[in-house]
């Protein structure tokens, strides 16, 4: 079992894991504007606990997005300067795909399509369907009416307090984030598949391209919804 570090700050909440052999050890709490003060001293604190110094860990693997841009900022620059500083590969992880992971190993839903609240009147979305190996849609920024849900597939995520009905039918709906663990359950196939980068070349998937909009777009957008 390789020595991982995961963590997560692209939503409101932060999540982080450590595994050493069988020794899983995580923390949760708020995220948003804390992470960037709390996320490296909570690091800290997990590695001491394992016993693991950053050097000996196999890679660092972190939520790369989409998501909140500050969060996404945050856990891909400390993701850099911890594998920077300790000679680690960094192994970066769709949020998406940790959702569908999370999903999938609470409730047991083989295909799924993940969606996480991208705010602005839209969401992020990715299908999953878990067989021999998972499959796996490209991230799209949508409307939530935008979403297409095959016959037969769950919704997971974070969207629904925001969005309720205006979210397609599905077989269910399992509220669920981006979770550490979740990427350390992914991470030894994304390993054996030689998914690790250097830290230089590790970047946030952004999905929106464009960070601000102006008042007229943001009404076109509410405007085309309604429509």
């Amino acid at each position: 079992m390789p020595k991982l570090l995961a963590f997560d700050t692209s939503t409101e909440a932060l999540s982080i894991a450590v595994r050493h052999d069988d020794l899983l050890l995580e923390h949760s709490g708020a995220g948003g504007a804390q992470s960037s003060a709390s996320l490296i001293p909570l690091i800290q604190q997990l590695l001491a606990a394992a016993g693991l110094s950053l050097g000996e860990l196999d890679a660092i693997a972190f939520g790369r997005g989409p998501g909140s841009f500050t969060g996404l900022r945050t856990a891909c620059s400390v993701a850099q300067g911890l594998g920077f500083g300790a000679g680690v590969r960094l192994l970066p992880i769709d949020t998406l795909q940790a959702v569908a992971e999370e999903a999938h190993d609470r409730y047991g839903v083989t295909r799924v399509v993940a969606v996480l609240d991208a705010r602005m009147d839209q969401v992020y979305a990715a299908g999953y369907d878990f067989g021999v190996e998972i499959s796996a849609s490209e991230a799209e920024l949508l409307a939530p009416e935008g979403i297409v849900v095959p016959d037969g597939w769950a919704l997971a995520g974070n969207a629904f307090a925001a969005y309720g009905e205006r979210l397609p039918h599905a077989v269910a709906r399992h509220e669920v984030l981006p979770t550490a663990a979740a990427m350390l359950r992914l991470a030894p196939a994304l390993l054996a598949a030689g998914r690790t980068v250097a830290p230089a070349e590790a970047w946030p998937l952004y999905v929106r391209d464009k960070v601000a909009q102006t008042t007229e777009e943001r009404a076109a957008l509410k405007a085309g919804a309604a429509r």
